[in-house]
């Protein structure tokens, strides 16, 4: 599993962003959850803070958390970045740049302090879709964010094999957004949604209460046909 090291790594989202991008709620607490492609997300550290059973999985937790902070964007870089968009985002989640700089700086500290213990533990393990190295209906619940879509280099086939081996190992899937990096609807998204409902599987578009990208607020919900 290679990974490009000249890449700039990400800030983490926070577990605020995780509740509304899919819907999570009060009945969730308990279930098994994989958080694919979780990057530096504080999402597995603060739900095993509070007692729950959250497995991450990405390429780049193959790198100490050295490494991984030597990857991440400069602070200013990151602002100016947003700053020079901020017409192509809705800043009521966020008030600016700047303080969405501050709560995604936030998560990914707490992910980096959490992350070697996390190692120990086997919350965070090096994998990458569209082959997991976890076995049939391990999870009830399968996460993906910000990577199935919007991603550009991944093959046109990438989505659907993707989403195919989440619902192997977990009972239900859900993927956010369903927008490319345009803020685009994903071009190929209701053939991959015609499809999995042709291999028997229950799909949903579901409006969700985050919105960062104008219409990005929906999420994808697939689960097989017996627990839908």
């Amino acid at each position: 599993m290679l990974l490009n090291l000249d890449e700039v790594i990400p800030w983490g989202r926070c577990l605020d962003e995780y509740i509304g991008m899919f819907s999570l709620e009060e009945s969730d607490p308990g279930l098994k959850i994989l958080d694919c492609a979780g990057g530096t997300a504080n999402f597995n550290a603060e739900m095993t803070r509070q007692g729950q059973k959250v497995i991450s999985c990405d390429p780049v937790y193959q790198l100490t958390a050295e490494q991984i902070r030597a990857h991440l964007p400069e602070y200013h870089d990151f602002i100016n970045g947003f700053e020079a968009s901020r017409p192509n985002y809705l800043w009521n989640i966020f008030e600016s740049p700047e303080h969405l700089a501050e709560e995604r700086w936030e998560a990914t500290e707490e992910f980096l302090e959490d992350f070697p213990l996390g190692l120990q533990q086997d919350r965070y393990v090096t994998a990458e879709l569209p082959d997991l190295p976890f076995y049939d209906d391990q999870f009830d619940l399968a996460l993906c964010s910000h990577f199935l879509f919007p991603d550009t280099h991944l093959s046109e086939n990438f989505p659907l094999a993707a989403i195919t081996e989440m619902c192997r190992v977990a009972r239900e899937v859900r993927v956010f957004p369903l927008l490319d990096w345009n803020g685009e609807r994903f071009e190929h998204l209701e053939p991959i949604v015609t499809e999995l409902r042709n291999r028997s599987f229950h799909v949903e578009r579901e409006k969700v209460d985050y919105e960062f990208q104008p219409g990005g607020n929906e999420m994808l919900r697939v689960s097989k046909e017996s627990s839908a």
